[in-house]
């Protein structure tokens, strides 16, 4: 039995752009591109001879922005986005609004070189392309439901952790709704908190600035040397590998070059290896959704070194790649396999049993 292509539709004002995807997906099998436009209003206009399976799109154009169109999308008829933004201006923080709105995933473009930057990432296009005509977009819209309150002022904010004990959490395509999800549920008395969200360098800084604006606990960007404290969170910037330490009594983050591990550059894997090399004396890896399997081997050596794992579940996961591949291993037994809204007060427990 034949699988029908993934239908692809372009939108983006460049010309350069458009062609370059078209190229890109138009020689890989299993896709075909259905068409293209260079602002919303054209490309709504043609996709209603053909609705496409994915949709790339970026955020700053003409007549229509990609956010208000992204908006329409999902409220009139929800299909996957792949943002496709450019690494400049106010991009960033647009970009990560359309996070919230629903987008699936974010790949970032330079101002310039262009031709030579698609021909270099023309895997990861494929890959977002792959991972969104997957996506559960009725899951992802639940998670984004369920955190339209305002959360609580921040208290007190970061406290100095008792020694050795955190909490690693790693997450891809649909991570950014999850972790949002999660952290809206934690206060300041939470335990040291590191994240690697495989997202490209730059978002990340907007990203942890929406999350601590919005958080009633701390969340920042990584810098090389920041201290885990409790009630603080700390997301690995994009293009960097970030591994925690230990300094003393103290756990502390360092920010590493180096090839990408998996494909991906922050790695989960080497954020959750890096935490048995700490030697914590609690610590808890949480797996959420996402593609592929990175994170999957670093969970699994440590549960054991006896270290405490969970693994997100199917149903509740926009991509069951990583945390699959975790369950595969058996990085996780039965009880640790968890929906995303019992992850949360799995994460209480674990820090109130280790405050």
């Amino acid at each position: 039995m034949t699988t029908a292509p993934i239908r692809i539709f372009i939108v983006d004002d460049s010309a350069l752009v458009r062609r370059s995807l078209s190229d890109i997906f138009s020689a890989e099998p299993g896709f075909s591109v259905i068409g293209s436009a260079e602002d919303p209003i054209a490309a709504e206009r043609k996709m209603q001879a053909e609705w496409p399976d994915v949709i790339f799109l970026d955020v700053e154009m003409p007549k229509m922005d990609g956010i208000t169109f992204l908006t329409k999308v999902m409220r009139e008829r929800p299909t996957p986005v792949v943002i496709c933004s450019s690494l400049a201006g106010r991009s960033q923080e647009l970009t990560i609004k359309a996070f919230a709105l629903g987008a699936v995933e974010v790949l970032a473009k330079p101002e310039l070189g262009l031709a030579d930057f698609f021909a270099s990432q023309r895997p990861a296009f494929i890959d977002a392309a792959r991972a969104a005509a997957g996506a559960k977009l009725k899951t992802l819209v639940a998670s984004l439901s369920a955190v339209v309150n305002p959360a609580p002022a921040k208290a007190r904010g970061p406290q100095r952790a008792a020694s050795g004990k955190l909490i690693a959490i790693g997450a891809s395509t649909g991570g950014p709704q999850a972790i949002e999800y999660l952290l809206r549920q934690l206060d300041e008395s939470v335990l040291p908190i590191v994240i690697t969200q495989h997202m490209p360098e730059n978002f990340t800084r907007a990203f942890a600035k929406r999350l601590d604006d919005l958080m009633p606990i701390a969340v920042k960007e990584a810098e090389h040397g920041d201290a885990l404290l409790k009630g603080r969170v700390l997301i690995a910037p994009g293009g960097r590998h970030m591994r925690v330490r230990r300094l003393g009594l103290e756990l502390v983050v360092e920010l590493v070059d180096g090839p990408p591990v998996n494909r991906h550059k922050p790695s989960v894997d080497v954020l959750f290896r890096s935490v048995i090399e700490a030697a914590p004396e609690a610590a808890l890896g949480i797996l959420l959704t996402g593609m592929g399997n990175d994170g999957a081997r670093g969970l699994l050596e440590m549960r054991e070194h006896r270290l405490a794992t969970i693994a997100q579940d199917e149903a509740s996961s926009v991509v069951w790649g990583m945390p699959r591949e975790a369950v595969k291993l058996g990085a996780v037994d039965e009880r640790g396999i968890l929906a995303l809204d019992k992850i949360g007060p799995a994460l209480r427990s674990f820090a109130v049993q280790n405050s």
